[in-house]
């Protein structure tokens, strides 16, 4: 697959109040390929946020490099390396500047000078694609959190990016807005074969990415497949992060003298071990 996005060797300060440098990304490497799904998790302070800066050259690097679509972002290229970003952030009101939903996934391409004939069906495609064409002339702030994140989707999809990049995009959610946001982008995915890089602090949103990479105190703590990232429960509780419920369970249960094989990912995954181990006998 081609390469998307990569981290060489990248580290990042910031200055204290009192003057002295806080390395916030230390010695960082990844790469990101086409198509793929990669949820970037950690605590508060683990350096995730600032590698999402890193990543759309609100920040350059003190070492090392960050490559997009293949080149080295820099501040001649970043205009144009940002126009093929679509960037969806933690809280989704202070991205509305449209009195109206259409209005808003409109803006952008206006400002880009696409055609008037060009915007109205490409508004209308990215509304489709995350179930919000009903919304047309509702006020975004009027909207459910969930309703508004997909209409923030919307606006970067209309773009028609080739990475779209989620900062904390459901942290702010109740639970039914952040199984529909994880719910549109999963679609999009498998649909349209959008690399997503998912940026978050909740391990239940990672379940559907490809590979997770763990950050903590700004170092890449561990990368792998969500099971086998969860494989390594009393690691990620001991940097703060909570398991998912069905992970969590099964370690209860183990606890308790319950036989359960594995580290389950979901509830389905759980209850179809337990019915077929222990009740369907």
């Amino acid at each position: 697959m081609k390469e998307i996005l990569s981290l060489d060797h990248v580290s990042y300060s910031y200055e204290s109040e009192d003057g002295v440098a806080r390395r916030a990304v230390e010695d960082v490497s990844f790469t990101v390929r086409d198509g793929e799904w990669i949820a970037i998790v950690g605590h508060n302070g683990s350096g995730k946020s600032t590698l999402a800066k890193l990543m759309i050259g609100l920040l350059f690097p003190e070492d090392g490099k960050v490559k997009v679509f293949l080149e080295e972002l820099n501040a001649y290229n970043l205009w144009d390396i940002r126009s093929q970003i679509g960037m969806v952030f933690q809280n989704p009101d202070n991205q509305f500047v449209g009195s109206t939903v259409q209005d808003d996934v409109a803006f952008a391409l206006e400002n880009n000078g696409i055609p008037f004939e060009e915007m109205v069906p490409r508004v209308h495609a990215s509304l489709a694609q995350v179930k919000m064409e009903g919304f047309l002339d509702h006020e975004p702030h009027h909207l459910s959190g969930g309703q508004k994140q997909r209409v923030a989707i919307a606006g970067a999809l209309a773009m028609r990016p080739k990475l779209l990049i989620l900062d904390e995009a459901t942290s702010m959610l109740d639970p039914q807005g952040r199984d529909e946001v994880i719910q549109v982008v999963n679609e999009l995915k498998r649909t349209t074969g959008l690399t997503v890089i998912s940026i978050t602090h909740d391990l239940e949103e990672v379940l559907l990415a490809d590979r997770v990479i763990v950050m903590n105190e700004g170092k890449t703590m561990m990368t792998g497949k969500p099971e086998e990232i969860f494989a390594h429960g009393d690691e990620l509780e001991a940097i703060g992060l909570d398991l998912p419920f069905a992970a969590r369970l099964s370690r209860s249960l183990r606890q308790a003298g319950v036989a359960v094989q594995g580290e389950h990912m979901t509830e389905e995954e759980l209850v179809n071990e337990l019915w077929t181990s222990h009740f369907n006998k």
